[in-house]
């Protein structure tokens, strides 16, 4: 709305009509523009068929920004966006993004507005979280260390950084000492993240605000199958593959999930038993 005000002849209100959408992103771009969607997760599956043979295969520079990714709270059910970056990640050519807050998100459209390709940002229904610090300038496939750690690493996407961090000031007062990973990317994956994280020989957990099938974990898993390295210390967080999520708090539906900051403090307990 805001953006619309300040920029009447820059915004395009289409409604529901979410393939029109992207149809008409993919003529601006073939026309030498650079549109931005914006559309909930969720809803931007009705546009999957748009993306795939509009954007992803012709090549072109749409960004899109998925808003409502992962849990919503009250919403409800079919307003999760649990499954975005399974549905994306198979499409050549599409860049998927996650900031951990909002000078991340910043720095992750003045990225995204310079490709070549399409690229696709997520982010929350939730409170900004708490400044990470001024976000340097993202780079294709690169991930950003935000804690270092020697007894297990964590490697979060998208707004689970926070999440991961407060797990790490619980886990210290136990004397556990986490390196917390800023993802950003689940495509491209940072195969230097994931060959650190498995060659310290210590417990790798990956969390995200998504399913556990077809997201950001299964994407370090496939890396790491990939370049050869042993897959055994990496557990996947995320929202469960067999439920649906009831109608809640978001607070309360992640802590459901097990990917608040005790839920992912416990999990790397448990790891570090065994």
């Amino acid at each position: 709305d805001k953006f619309g005000k300040a920029f009447p002849n820059k915004c395009l209100d289409v409604g529901i009509a979410e393939s029109a959408a992207v149809d008409m992103a993919a003529g601006m771009a073939r026309s030498g523009l650079r549109p931005v969607v914006a559309i909930y997760s969720t809803f931007l599956q009705r546009a999957f068929d748009q993306i795939f043979q509009e954007v992803s295969l012709q090549g072109l520079p749409v960004v899109f920004c998925m808003d409502r990714a992962g849990l919503v709270g009250g919403d409800g059910a079919v307003h999760h966006g649990f499954l975005d970056i399974a549905y994306l990640r198979g499409l050549p050519g599409l860049t998927l993004m996650a900031p951990a807050d909002e000078s991340e998100l910043r720095a992750a459209l003045q990225f995204a507005i310079r490709q070549p390709q399409a690229c696709a940002i997520r982010y929350p229904r939730d409170e900004v979280p708490d400044p990470l610090g001024e976000a340097p300038p993202f780079e294709s496939g690169k991930s950003r260390v935000v804690r270092e750690g020697r007894d297990a690493t964590i490697l979060a996407y998208g707004a689970t950084v926070s999440h991961a961090l407060d797990a790490a000031d619980l886990l210290a007062a136990d004397n556990l000492f986490v390196r917390v990973v800023n993802a950003r990317f689940a495509r491209p994956v940072d195969r230097d993240m994931v060959a650190a994280a498995i060659d310290a020989g210590h417990p790798v957990l990956t969390v995200e605000d998504h399913s556990v099938i077809g997201g950001f974990g299964s994407a370090v898993l496939e890396t790491a199958q990939e370049m050869g390295l042993p897959t055994d210390a990496i557990v996947r967080l995320g929202m469960p593959a067999d439920r649906f999520i009831r109608q809640g708090t978001r607070a309360g539906q992640m802590a459901e999930c097990g990917i608040d900051a005790a839920g992912i403090a416990a999990a790397v307990q448990e790891q570090l038993a065994k």
